[in-house]
């Protein structure tokens, strides 16, 4: 089912199109003309002085950072280093309010909840201030007991090692395993990503909202292919390197940076590879898809539902955006993808844009950076789903592309899986054709249009006695914040609803 409205969406002049003041929630407001991400980047390479202190770099205490809480004098703090936010204000893509949340005091967690992956220190490198003063305290002695003995001091409960992952490793004369052993189910969410380069082992599994990494200087070289196989039942990984000379090793190697660590995945940095780009094929009028081959040493399946950040460095700034695969083609069974070695990314490219124009104008054989998996989504809810929506908006189509794909597989429980389009124009629609083929076996098109709205989403969303049903919603983040209200509005409770990163 497609829903195509006439006229663009959302409508001038609709709230729709910027949030309401005081509205929670991450909102993007409508920037004036000539405050673009690109027009910053100009700017803050403008040589003009943007931190009001000609060059200098201080250390900034508490008390002082304080002082600068103000729309025309804001500094905020980002992981101990302070910037002069105030020239950014009205370039910033959430508006001055979100900015003035972080004013005068450390914005680490507000910045992290909202936009993790984006690279601050580049983006605000010329407003950098200083760093955050230290306090260093003396300790103060306790007084002497009446036993002449120090008072007994509370002790820490240990860390559960019990529930913690472990890792072992066994050989042969010319392969190298390692295994790690999860100690519980690997959800349909976790993964294994497996980077290899340069004797460097980097491996990480996903585990829920945890992370458990690996990452080691091999003891001897290797041959730059490698083979991992999951038992995601079992809880076991299991990861194969043939040596490049014969042999036995007296160790795995030497431990590097957050070797045997198991962390909530949020506090794990991002981790970049190179891929090369092999193909674009053309969609629709203004969206490719990009085919990505991860490098020689790379294992990593992203699963249904998560994305990726691809990052490119543009006039002298990174810059960053989240991507979610999709299937090589809408036919292509969900299931094949974890073989393939290759990202598929359907991506439209804005013509005023900064970061499509720049994958636009790369050609076969150049590099982009590409992150890990990275989103919140599951697929557990869907267990006994007996019903499930699908609302998109211009590209928030492209995680439920494998989405449909995975309620087509699942035909023990799954008894319906309806998707409402929308889109500016019919020649806007990604995968007509695929989509057109699919309604052919099933209900097709009826050809309605118009905005989201209370009525046709009453009309679209039945609830059968019995049901289960689960709503998932991408798009724009106007269109993403309207519908689920008005989802809530007609009852569907926050565990039936799952909304994509637009």
């Amino acid at each position: 089912m497609l829903n195509i409205p006439t006229q663009a969406f959302p409508a001038p002049g609709s709230q729709q199109r910027v949030a309401p003041s005081g509205q929670s929630g991450r909102n993007k407001v409508a920037l004036k003309p000539g405050h673009s991400l690109m027009d910053w980047i100009r700017f803050s390479k403008s040589g003009k002085d943007l931190t009001g202190l000609r060059g200098r770099l201080i250390e900034v205490t508490k008390e002082e950072l304080q002082k600068h809480n103000t729309r025309d004098d804001c500094w905020t703090c980002i992981r101990g280093m302070v910037y002069n936010v105030t020239p950014y204000m009205d370039y910033h893509p959430g508006g001055e309010e979100e900015l003035m949340k972080a004013a005068g005091m450390d914005g680490t967690d507000l910045f992290d909840q909202v936009h993790r992956w984006v690279n601050y220190e580049s983006m605000l490198k010329e407003c950098l201030v200083g760093r955050m003063a230290t306090i260093t305290t003396k300790a103060a002695m306790p007084p002497p007991s009446a036993t002449g003995l120090a008072p007994p001091q509370p002790l820490a409960p240990p860390p559960d090692k019990d529930s913690r992952p472990r890792y072992d490793w066994f050989q042969t004369d010319v392969t190298v395993h390692l295994v790690v052993y999860a100690k519980r189910k690997i959800p349909s969410s976790g993964c294994t990503i497996v980077d290899l380069k340069g004797g460097v082992l980097r491996l990480e599994v996903l585990l829920g909202k945890m992370s458990y990494m690996i990452h080691l200087s091999l003891a001897d070289e290797v041959e730059g292919n490698l083979e991992a196989n999951t038992g995601f039942s079992v809880g076991k990984i299991q990861v194969s390197i043939r040596k490049q000379a014969k042999g036995k090793w007296t160790s795995l190697g030497q431990p590097l940076e957050s070797h045997n660590t198991f962390l909530r995945k949020k506090d794990r940095a991002l981790y970049y590879r190179d891929c090369v780009l092999v193909s674009k094929t053309e969609v629709n009028h203004n969206s490719h898809v990009f085919r990505l081959q991860l490098p020689r040493g790379t294992v990593m399946h992203v699963p249904v539902g998560k994305h990726v950040y691809l990052k490119a460095l543009i006039k002298d700034t990174e810059v960053v955006r989240p991507y979610t695969p999709v299937d090589q083609s809408l036919a292509a069974a969900s299931h094949n993808s974890s073989q393939e070695s290759d990202l598929y990314l359907m991506i439209k490219v804005y013509p005023d844009g900064v970061f499509t124009p720049h994958l636009s104008s790369l050609h076969i054989g150049d590099c982009v950076s590409v992150s890990g998996p990275e989103g919140t989504f599951s697929l557990r809810p869907l267990r006994d789903v007996t019903h499930l929506y699908l609302l998109a908006a211009g590209t928030g189509f492209t995680p439920m592309a494998r989405l449909i794909q995975q309620a087509l597989q699942d035909t023990d429980t799954m008894r319906k899986t309806k998707l409402l389009c929308f889109n500016r124009r019919e020649e806007d629609i990604l995968w007509r054709c695929e989509l057109d083929d699919l309604a052919a076996n099933t209900d097709s098109w009826s050809g309605r249009t118009g905005r989201v709205e209370e009525s046709m989403l009453e009309e679209f969303l039945t609830r059968p006695e019995g049901s289960k049903c689960y709503v998932c919603v991408c798009g724009p983040t106007a269109f993403t914040e309207i519908t689920m209200g008005l989802l809530k509005q007609q009852g569907f409770s926050e565990e039936e609803l799952h909304a994509f990163q637009g």
